[in-house]
């Protein structure tokens, strides 16, 4: 079985993330082919799509935000994520476990005695009859029926795994800030999820894993769970097995892909990179040893925006006064420094968006 070494890795990740040549493609499709940006902070997704699509309008994703063909939901590991709205009815129900085990987790012992069937009613009640709401407003309207566990309990497990909602603009949209504001995703999109089918096949984590490797493969079956958070796939993994081929990674972890998938040499050439908080592409994977050292993975969990040099972690950045600052995780060589200082700046002058705008590298660490 063939061996494929850490950089082979990165190169088809980067290939698959748009992050090797940026990609001319329409912004939705784009969406669609990452399965989702990860988009709690609501205008991270904007940069990680600019570092992937030429020519990016960031005004075409907040117009298909407004035309409710892109959603703001709960989804892969209960974090919101913007999806297109296809996706995220596609999806949804094969993800209601999950995230009702990690959200009722988090709360078990204020729900105690709490039917949640009878809170997703209530729920779905008043959002549909009393309009999009905020998680607070709702969790203070159900506790006046369940006052024991107190409305942030109450709230967030409605909002974030017994109802499905979307987070409604203008939530989302560029260089706008806005509150959260909550709307059952049903009647946002004029149509209701999809049903999971009654056969054991589990032909939606089929979809899941094969639009999961096209957009992050190869990938051993742990990293299709670190990114979606489902763990019943073994039964979709094993159906599809005929149809895949295997690799092993240095350290023997059997690594599935799509036969026709992008698999670059590993020598190609990997352009510096500005990734968003949360990035997908190095959050989604349970070994993200193919684009970050161990030494900084803590980092990937905490916001930190990163810079990719030589298709790797090297940096972190931050805007501070209308700067975007480059600090080095490692020494630059004069080639990097430049290379960094040209994205970094053509990135600075993509967020102030026609207003003043500055950019930096501090030193590096020695």
């Amino acid at each position: 079985m063939t061996v494929l070494d850490t950089r082979a890795l990165n190169r088809a990740t980067l290939a698959r993330q748009l992050l090797l040549d940026r990609a001319e493609l329409p912004v939705i499709d784009a969406v669609a082919h990452l399965g989702g940006l990860q988009a709690q902070e609501p205008q991270e997704p904007f940069v990680g799509l600019w570092s992937r699509l030429r020519a990016f309008d960031p005004h075409t994703l907040s117009n298909l935000l407004t035309e409710r063909r892109v959603v703001r939901t709960h989804l892969m590991r209960r974090t919101v994520h913007l999806v297109t709205a296809d996706d995220a009815l596609a999806w949804r129900a094969r993800h209601d476990a999950m995230l009702r085990q990690r959200s009722v987790g988090a709360y078990r012992r204020e729900l105690v005695g709490v039917d949640l069937d009878e809170l997703a009613a209530a729920g779905r009640a008043l959002l549909v009859d009393g309009g999009p709401r905020s998680m607070a407003d709702l969790g203070r309207a159900l506790a006046e029926r369940w006052p024991e566990p107190g409305p942030r309990a109450l709230g967030e497990v409605v909002i974030a795994a017994l109802v499905p909602v979307v987070q409604m603009p203008p939530r989302g949209l560029w260089r706008v800030r806005a509150g959260v504001r909550n709307a059952p995703l049903a009647s946002w999109l004029g149509r209701e999820v999809d049903p999971l089918p009654r056969t054991g096949s589990d032909p939606v984590g089929q979809a899941l894993v094969r639009r999961y490797l096209a957009a992050f493969g190869p990938a051993a079956s742990a990293d299709v769970r670190a990114w979606c958070g489902l763990a019943g796939l073994p039964t979709a993994l094993a159906a599809m097995r005929d149809e895949l081929v295997t690799f092993r990674d240095e350290r023997g972890r059997e690594l599935l892909d799509l036969p026709g998938a992008p698999r670059p040499d590993p020598e190609t050439p990997a352009p510096v990179r500005f990734l968003p908080a949360f990035d997908n592409a190095v959050l989604g994977y349970h070994d993200r040893g193919r684009i970050i050292d161990d030494a900084h993975r803590g980092l990937s969990v905490t916001g930190a925006r990163f810079v990719l040099v030589d298709g790797r972690v090297a940096a972190t950045w931050s805007v501070r006064d209308g700067t975007v600052t480059v600090t080095p995780l490692r020494a630059f060589s004069r080639a990097d420094r430049t290379a960094v200082a040209e994205q970094g700046g053509a990135l600075a002058s993509f967020l102030a968006d026609g207003e003043r705008h500055g950019f930096e590298i501090e030193a590096s660490p020695r």
